[in-house]
């Protein structure tokens, strides 16, 4: 398999708030460096994709979370992304390693963030907007 035939597996969480926002995080890494997009990564060798959100949603926003069903999955370039519901079980938003800012984003808000490209249609796709 050539480098641009690899696949990387990766992981990103749909974690809501008791209000019904969502947890974005602003890319601190390329690609998307800069745009707001689902906390998440790769899924590293020995995990299984709940392992990787669990450490992922740690590093990139400081919570602690439960990984649910599988939402849905995207292809973007060379990451096969799978996108799991999350459930908070603590910690304290804060942004992490690989993320420049992380918040709650009700509907309106996520309007107005510039985000990674084509997250709005898949969410919106998926019925997995906020409110």
């Amino acid at each position: 398999m050539t480098e641009s035939e690899r696949v990387v597996p990766c992981v990103g969480a749909l974690t809501y708030d008791q209000v019904g926002r969502l947890l974005l995080v602003r890319r601190a890494n390329e690609p998307g460096r800069g745009l707001w997009s689902l906390p998440g990564g790769r899924v590293e060798e020995g995990e299984d994709d709940a392992a990787a959100l669990v450490r992922e949603m740690a590093e990139e926003t400081g919570l602690v979370v439960e990984p649910g069903a599988l939402v849905g999955r995207v292809r973007r370039g060379a990451y096969d992304i799978a996108d799991y519901h999350c459930r908070v079980l603590g910690g304290r938003l804060r942004a992490g390693d690989d993320a420049l800012d992380a918040r709650w984003c009700d509907a309106p808000t996520l309007a107005q963030l510039p985000l990674v490209p084509e997250l709005w249609e898949t969410l919106r796709e998926w019925a997995a907007l906020p409110r």
